[in-house]
């Protein structure tokens, strides 16, 4: 505005003086075609501040239009945040609970564990008492089942000889486990020889009748003596005495329809007594015949589980 004025006064002056040199005039014309083109350069730069005003004035509502979003939008971050921390919290909360549970969870399953080990071994153990018990129950079953067996036939021995035991030819007796008939040598035998007398071989005829009713059974013919030496040629001892009156009545019983394959024969001297060999009457009860019923495979206890000794190295 100063520069527009003083060009106006310039101007003024100039056309005012009614006589100036050429020099002069061109020197004015000159100072005047600068200042307007200051004047130009002034009004361009004021357009151009102007401008450059205006897009400072955009640029800082743009600005603050983009800190006005951004502080929202921080604030909404801090909202969220906020709900990130508590909910990071609650997890972290949750995962030292889920921590502290894992190790319970896993002491408890070594424990487990454990017990299992232990109830597994227990429980083979128990698995294997059971059948070891299951088979001896079936053992005493058979054994059961076996000594009924012997009972009844036992009974049905003395069923059958009922008149010889009445009249004491013969007894029916256990013994050492054993079910056997034993005869005294007198009815059987005269002192001191083998051959059988014929009241002997009646009651021979007899028991060997009785004995026919078995025939899955096994019997052994033994003779027994006293304890006073023998004075015979024939005999060299009370052993071999026993032994040829034990033969004598095995040969008698297959006359009478036995079979030999189920009979035996051994003498026993005076080895295996009734009775202290120290009056009559108890001599007399060692002097005898017995015939003893042989067990048979399925009567005897199984063998099962006991071990065989280990060979000599």
């Amino acid at each position: 505005m100063q520069r527009v004025t003083m060009m106006t006064l310039l101007l003024t002056g100039v056309l005012g003086s009614g006589c100036v040199s050429a020099g002069t005039h061109k020197a004015k014309l000159d100072e005047l075609q600068q200042a307007l083109a200051d004047l130009a350069k002034s009004r361009q730069e004021a357009v151009d501040r102007s401008k450059e005003r205006d897009e400072l004035q955009k640029r800082i509502q743009d600005a603050l239009a983009q800190v006005a979003d951004l502080s929202g939008r921080l604030r909404a971050a801090e909202s969220k945040t906020k709900g990130l921390t508590t909910e990071r919290d609650q997890y972290a909360r949750l995962l030292n609970d889920s921590t502290a549970l894992v190790g319970q969870l896993k002491e408890r399953l070594e424990k487990l564990g454990q017990n299992v080990d232990k109830l597994t071994t227990e429980r083979g153990q128990l698995q294997a008492g059971l059948t070891d018990a299951k088979a001896r129950l079936e053992d005493l079953r058979k054994q059961k089942a076996a000594a009924e067996a012997r009972l009844q036939m036992f009974r049905s021995l003395v069923d059958k000889l009922r008149a010889m035991i009445d009249s004491g030819q013969l007894k029916v007796v256990v013994r050492d486990g054993r079910m056997l008939i034993a005869l005294p040598d007198d009815v059987l035998f005269d002192s001191g020889k083998a051959e059988v007398k014929p009241q002997g071989q009646e009651a021979l005829a007899k028991v060997a009748q009785a004995l026919a009713a078995f025939p899955d059974r096994h019997f052994l013919v033994a003779g027994h003596t006293d304890n006073v030496p023998i004075r015979s040629a024939r005999y060299r001892s009370n052993w071999d005495l026993s032994a040829a009156r034990a033969i004598e009545v095995t040969l008698f019983l297959v006359s009478k329809g036995l079979k030999p394959q189920v009979l035996a024969a051994a003498g026993f001297g005076e080895f295996d007594p009734v009775a202290a060999n120290d009056t009559p009457e108890h001599r007399s009860q060692n002097r005898r015949i017995e015939i003893v019923l042989q067990p048979n495979i399925s009567d005897l206890p199984s063998l099962d589980g006991i071990d065989s000794p280990a060979p000599a190295k």
